[in-house]
Formats: structure tokens, sequence, C-alpha cells
């Protein structure tokens, strides 16, 4: 197959941006359909760049995950440049405490483990239960919410990508091996090549094991009377991160809810998120809540996304990241790139095929 002269992406959340960008930088035009930017799992995370704090297991997942952390602080410098605003960025690293010592700390050159009255040392005013956490200095995060996003529209529309907002694709139309076209609710359109990252709708269009999981965060906001930011990297808890900014804005994450696309929040899920932040960090109770939403994240039954090629020939997969598309945005677009305009199969794709759940 002859590179594609025209490329339409389906879905205008971070992974869809992030590939749209990538393919543009390499010469393709490429639209990009959105049916709503308000929708996109990214404007409902944290941002957290955390492959070591989420305790990932050594699998290829694992390495996906580092390989695009590693890519994370030019990626942003990138976009940063094109798009004349800031992404949010910031290496913090995570710390991530525990209530019950664990029996074999982990330990290896990039994370540290810390004791009891170490980690009160090392961030004042955490619970009084945590005896102990990992500090993972390489893990970072990024405003995914209010900075990212606009960051990779803007960058986008500078290259020339076409953005169409209130786009909904209703049907992919195909033959037995190929994409004709699709049909949407402003008419049918066509390309050379197609890519499908609809996150948690994917599987409406195509028959992929993706579903919908809903997560609810909330922010709270640093009073003024603090003379610095009280904290100064992230903390991943059990069941509970807390992710501060450096203006003074904390947010508070997240629920994990299978409640298919059931909108809106709820006390129950407020009361819950509250709760552990708490515990976890006391002084969060005295914090003016900011502000609360939800969004939902696109699920895989083996919490891994899907990558790269589909069985019709000028397809391609982009989704199922579950809750590590703000992570995967850098490896993906550039993984999916190499497939799609040079048919050039990373060797890490085959892990991450559609057929593993055929």
């Amino acid at each position: 197959m002859n590179p594609p002269s025209e490329i339409i992406i389906i879905g205008g959340g971070i992974i869809g941006l992030s590939v749209a960008i990538e393919l543009k930088l390499r010469g393709v035009s490429v639209s990009v359909l959105s049916r709503s930017d308000r929708e996109a799992a990214a404007l409902a995370a944290a941002g957290m760049i955390a492959p070591q704090a989420e305790q990932i297991p050594p699998s290829p997942m694992l390495e996906l995950c580092l390989r695009s952390r590693a890519l994370y602080a030019d990626w942003t410098q990138k976009l940063e440049a094109i798009a004349g605003q800031e992404t949010g960025y910031w290496q913090s690293g995570i710390l991530a405490p525990v209530y019950q010592t664990p029996l074999r700390p982990a330990s290896s050159a990039s994370a540290e483990w810390l004791d009891r009255e170490t980690i009160h040392q090392f961030q004042p005013g955490l619970g009084k239960e945590v005896v102990g956490g990992w500090w993972y200095p390489q893990d970072a995060q990024v405003d995914s919410r209010r900075a990212l996003v606009k960051c990779l529209q803007a960058a986008a529309r500078e290259l020339g990508v076409h953005l169409r907002e209130g786009i909904e694709v209703t049907a992919i139309e195909r033959d037995e091996d190929r994409v004709l076209g699709l049909q949407t609710n402003q008419g049918r359109l066509q390309a050379s090549c197609y890519i499908l990252a609809a996150g948690a709708w994917s599987s409406q269009l195509f028959s992929i094991p993706i579903y919908p999981i809903k997560g609810q965060m909330l922010s709270v906001r640093v009073p003024t009377a603090y003379a610095e930011l009280p904290l100064q990297q992230a903390i991943f808890g059990p069941n509970i991160y807390i992710v501060p900014r450096r203006d003074g804005l904390i947010v508070v994450g997240a629920t994990v809810e299978d409640v298919g696309f059931t909108p809106g929040a709820t006390p129950a899920g407020l009361q819950e998120l509250l709760t552990r932040a708490i515990q976890l960090y006391p002084a969060i109770a005295r914090f003016p809540i900011q502000e609360f939403w939800w969004g939902y994240r696109p699920a895989t039954p083996d919490d891994c996304p899907i990558l790269g090629a589909s069985p019709l020939e000028n397809l391609a997969l982009a989704t199922g990241h579950y809750r590590n598309g703000v992570l995967l945005a850098p490896i993906s677009a550039k993984l999916i790139a190499d497939w799609v305009i040079e048919r050039d199969a990373d060797p890490l794709l085959a892990s991450f095929s559609w057929s593993r759940f055929s």
C-alpha cells in the first residue's frame, strides 16, 4: 500500500490530536472529527505521567509506558514551541504512601523506599496512618485539562490540521477488507486512510472490546494563608491521588465506576474522594473546593490499549488507553504514524493488537 495522501482521524481527544500532529509533521493531510471535545477522557484526567507509581508489573505495557515517559519532556517542548502556549508539564516526581509496610519494599535505580520517619519528613502533613512509601523522582505530571488539550488543539491548528468539531460518525462503511467511507451527521466523508481514536465510544463503530469506566474528580485550592505550596509533588495513595499544580490548584481523583455512560457527579462519588484524600493528607479538609467533574475512560479487558493495524487494510486503531491516555500520547502518536505512513510495525505493537481479543 502506498503512503496515504489524506487521513481522517475519528476522535478529537488527546490520542487523536497527538496522532494528527505527528502525521501532519510528516507531511500528510489530516482531518480530525470530534463529536464534542468536552467529552474527551483527557479532560477528566489528573495528568499523572506515572508508569512507576502505578506499579505496572514488568510487561510490554510497562515498556510502552516507560518509552512514552522518556519522550515527554521533548514532546511537550515541541508542542509548546508550535502552539506558543504551555502544556503544564512538570517533572515533580510522585510520592506513593502506603498504610501497611510491604514485605518486600520495591527497590530500583529510579525508586526509593521511605520509612515512616523519612516519608513524614519528606512530605509534612501526611496522615498518621501512613507507614512509608515510595519516591519516584522520574515520574511527572502535565495539566491535561487546563493546558495540554488546549495546547494540542492550538498546535494542530497552527500546523494546518483540519479540526472538525460537532461531527458525529454514525457508521464505518466497509467491504471485506477496506473502509469505503464514513457516515456522519453531516454527510458522507472519505479519505485514503482512517484512524479510530474515539476512546470509550470506539466499540460503537468497530467490533473491539472497549467499554467506558466513569471517573469523578474534584479540585481544591491552597488557601492564601500558605506562604508556599504545601505539596511539591503528586501523591499517589491507596485508591486516591492528590496532584498539586504550580498555581495552587490541587486535583483529587478519581472514582472507578462501571456504570456505562451515566453522566454527572454524585454525592457518593465525591464523598469517596474526599474521605480518602483527607485520610491521606488531612489538611485538604480545610481547602476550599473549586470544581468537580467526570469523564469516561476507554477500558479493555486487560487494561491495555489497542494499537496498530486492524482487519481492514486502511484502518488503524489507537484506542483503549484506559487510565494511561495522557501518559501514552507521545508513544502512541509515534507508533501509529510509523505504521500508517511507512508500514513500520514496531515489535512492541504485537502485544497491543486487536487480534489478542479475537
